[in-house]
């Protein structure tokens, strides 16, 4: 895991890579016990022999659960020392680009994007990318707005 020592630090890396996350494999109880959750129960989720029949021949991972392990990703890659507060502000941009089948593992890669100071703080924005073994493309593209506060 990389430690970044405050809003200089990473402001010196806009436009760089942070690193990547381990593999997770998304198994069927992870995306039943998300279904539960959310509420989301749709077939295409949680029916496993009505999705074998479907387009993807298996049940599908939600795409807000892809987008759910960013935080959990992001535990894995960095960690940001000399700021009092680090709270989720928003999302600029989400993008599910492909579906990931019930089976697959997925891992995260962070690249800093922008820093922004402000008054009430700073705003830093990481493009996370969600990659799936052995695709060319990734499941999910985000850019994670978060609010630093020294």
């Amino acid at each position: 895991m990389r430690t970044i020592n405050g809003i200089d630090e990473i402001e010196s890396l806009i436009g760089q890579g942070l690193g990547s996350s381990e593999w997770m494999t998304m198994d069927q109880d992870a995306i039943n016990t998300f279904a539960d959750a959310t509420g989301d129960h749709q077939w295409i989720h949680v029916d496993e022999a009505r999705a074998a029949e479907g387009p993807y021949g298996a049940t599908i991972v939600h795409g807000f659960f892809t987008l759910s392990l960013i935080p959990k990703f992001s535990t894995e890659v960095f960690t940001i020392e000399g700021v009092s507060i680090r709270v989720n502000y928003g999302l600029n941009k989400v993008r599910f680009l492909q579906p990931v089948l019930v089976g697959s593992r997925l891992r995260g890669i962070i690249n800093v994007k922008d820093v922004i100071r402000g008054e009430k703080g700073t705003q830093v924005i990481l493009e996370h990318t969600i990659e799936i073994d052995g695709q060319d493309r990734p499941a999910c593209v985000a850019e994670v707005v978060t609010l630093l506060v020294e």
